[in-house]
């Protein structure tokens, strides 16, 4: 994963009120820490930070009076309504050193025919060289049949990466897909267990009334009646 430079400004001030300044002039309020270092107060640009982030586990080449230090975000905090970022916890990181994150999962492919795909966990946990991060880890369930099961130990992980979870998680598992007679067998048993009485369509019920009430025998005619 390529290096993303940020020059960064140190921070004097602090609290909510200068947080709020500081987003004012559209940059970013962040604290920089790890290896045993003090806590270091930055602010980042709002603009090239907002880019960075958008990749899982960005790898930040910050630049302080000068000096430039890698980091990864740790935590990053987001305004739920504008999703701007209010505020970035990054952790200091060495080149060949390893470190335990969250890669997402992506699913390409299509199963087979009749059935269903569920993908129990959107990420999984890698342990990695800090400077060599995949994106993402991609799997393949291309006419994969019901039954199949994809746990964390089948997944195919870019070289010096291995598992940080469990071997045995399940991360995608292959189903029949459920019959549309079944899917409603299903919901009648739950609908009588809750007590909810079946609903009767009244177009149906009313064309039957119509139906019967055309057909009466007293104004039918035999072929000998007519002659």
């Amino acid at each position: 994963m390529p290096e993303v430079k940020l020059t960064a400004e140190l921070r004097t001030e602090f609290g909510k009120g200068a947080a709020r300044r500081i987003r004012r002039a559209h940059k970013v309020p962040a604290v920089l820490y790890g290896h045993g270092t003090d806590p270091v107060h930055i602010t980042l640009p709002g603009h090239e930070t907002l880019l960075a982030l958008r990749t899982a586990n960005a790898l930040l080449s910050i630049d302080v009076d000068g000096t430039s230090q890698l980091a990864l975000p740790k935590q990053v905090q987001r305004d739920p309504l504008k999703h701007s970022i209010e505020h970035v916890d990054l952790v200091l990181v060495r080149r060949g050193e390893k470190v335990t994150v969250d890669v997402p999962v992506v699913v390409e492919g299509e199963a087979a025919a009749e059935t269903l795909v569920v993908v129990d966990h959107n990420t999984v946990a890698i342990e990695a060289e800090a400077t060599h991060i995949p994106q993402q880890i991609v799997i393949s369930i291309e006419g994969m049949t019901a039954g199949t099961q994809i746990l964390a130990s089948d997944l195919v992980l870019p070289s010096g990466s291995t598992i940080g979870m469990d071997p045995e998680a399940l991360i995608v598992n292959i189903t029949a897909a459920q019959s549309e007679a079944a899917a409603e067998a299903e919901l009648a048993e739950a609908e009588a267990e809750l007590g909810i009485e079946p609903t009767v369509n009244e177009d149906v019920e009313s064309e039957e009334d119509e139906s019967s009430e055309s057909a009466d025998p007293d104004e039918s005619t035999t072929e000998g009646e007519d002659q």
